[in-house]
């Protein structure tokens, strides 16, 4: 996209003013690029500072947002995306910490992306929308066993390849639910960025289901999260009523 000098201006002040709502928030996990840095100052430092100001006000309404901002070789590419059940205000203050984590964390590189509970943030100096990126990947799991292990990993597969199926169809790229476990129940939910089609989306949270055996075999939570999809279960409620 290419706005005009006083749109620009307002995302410079978004991003000043998100800059002043962070709360120190540690991320999950986050990435630098290893494409060449930037020069302080110079205009593609001026693109990124204006795209995050954009991604700033366009995401909280829809959980969702991704755009362009200058020419080449100063382009940047980026997105935003809240978790399907996190609040406007919880996306907004997400990705205000988002911002300035992967300004801090990554001062001169080019591209970053950041993850926390509630929401990811990625930009870059390539065109990356619509492409499924698995080359960035973290894994979280409980330490705690199941006393049932077979039994427990056949019942996350199930939810969690129909959540998949769900969210690959649901204009939000999102879906969250339940099965039952015994006296128990098994938790989760799955979610890709909205830049993916509804078979890219589908594939990527079905590669990463596939991940769920040899990271998370009989553990009582995990999560597999990629630049593109994540998927999380545990066996109480974390997602927002």
């Amino acid at each position: 996209m290419s706005p005009s000098p006083s749109l620009l201006s307002f995302y410079l002040l978004s991003f000043a003013l998100a800059l002043q709502s962070v709360f120190g928030l540690d991320p999950l996990f986050y990435t630098c690029s290893k494409s060449n840095n930037f020069t302080a100052n110079g205009p593609y430092e001026s693109n990124l500072n204006n795209l995050m100001g954009y991604l700033y006000l366009k995401s909280p309404s829809t959980g969702f947002g991704n755009g362009s901002i200058g020419q080449e070789p100063n382009q940047v590419y980026g997105l935003a995306l809240c978790r399907g059940d996190a609040s406007a205000s919880d996306c907004k203050s997400c990705i205000a910490q988002a911002s300035y984590d992967g300004r801090q964390r990554c001062p001169d590189n080019r591209g970053a992306a950041i993850w926390y509970d509630y929401c990811q943030l990625k930009y870059s100096d390539q065109d990356f929308f619509g492409q499924i990126d698995d080359e960035i990947k973290y894994i979280l799991y409980n330490t705690q066993n199941v006393s049932d292990p077979l039994a427990f990993n056949q019942g996350t597969r199930t939810l969690l390849t129909n959540l998949a199926e769900e969210a690959s169809l649901t204009p939000k790229m999102y879906s969250e639910g339940e099965v039952e476990f015994g006296l128990e129940k098994i938790y989760g939910l799955a979610q890709c960025t909205r830049d993916l089609s509804s078979y890219d989306c589908k594939k990527c949270l079905t590669d990463i289901i596939g991940e769920i055996p040899s990271c998370c075999d009989g553990k009582k939570g995990g999560r597999v999260v990629t630049g593109s999809c994540n998927i999380r279960y545990e066996m109480y409620p974390f997602v927002n009523a």
